[in-house]
C-alpha cells in the first residue's frame, strides 16, 4: 500500500468516527437523511480500499472519480444537517474542512495516474 493512499485511508476512517459522534444526535424524524450519510462515509471507504488495490489503471481512476463524487454527496448532506440545525456551525465547518482535505488528497492521488 502506498504511503500517499494510507494517509487518506488514515483520514477517512478519523471522519467516520467523528461523524458517527454527529449522526448519533440527529433527530428521529430525520433518520433517512442520517442513514444515506453514513451508508456513503463507510462506501467512501469501500471505494478507496478499492482503487489502493486495483491494478487496472482504468478501474483505479474510475473508483478515484467515484470517492471524490462521494464527497461532494456528504459534504451536501453535511451543509443540510446544518441547515436544519442538526449540527452547530463550528461542527459543520470542522466536518468540511476534514472533508476538503480528503478531497485535496483524492483529487491530488486522481491527478498523478497512481
Amino acid at each position: 500500500m502506498e504511503k500517499s493512499n494510507f494517509i487518506i485511508l488514515k483520514k477517512i476512517k478519523v471522519f467516520i468516527v467523528k461523524m458517527e459522534k454527529v449522526l448519533l444526535n440527529f433527530p428521529k424524524k430525520d433518520i433517512l437523511s442520517r442513514d444515506f450519510m453514513y451508508h456513503d462515509i463507510l462506501e467512501l471507504l469501500e471505494i478507496i480500499y478499492i482503487a489502493n488495490y486495483e491494478s487496472d489503471l482504468a478501474i483505479k481512476k474510475s473508483c478515484q472519480i467515484k470517492a471524490l463524487a462521494k464527497i461532494n454527496k456528504i459534504d451536501f448532506f453535511i451543509e443540510r444537517a446544518f441547515s436544519l440545525g442538526h449540527i452547530t456551525e463550528k461542527e459543520c465547518s470542522s466536518r468540511i474542512t476534514e472533508l476538503n482535505e480528503i478531497n485535496a488528497m483524492i483529487y491530488t492521488w486522481c491527478k498523478n495516474g497512481k
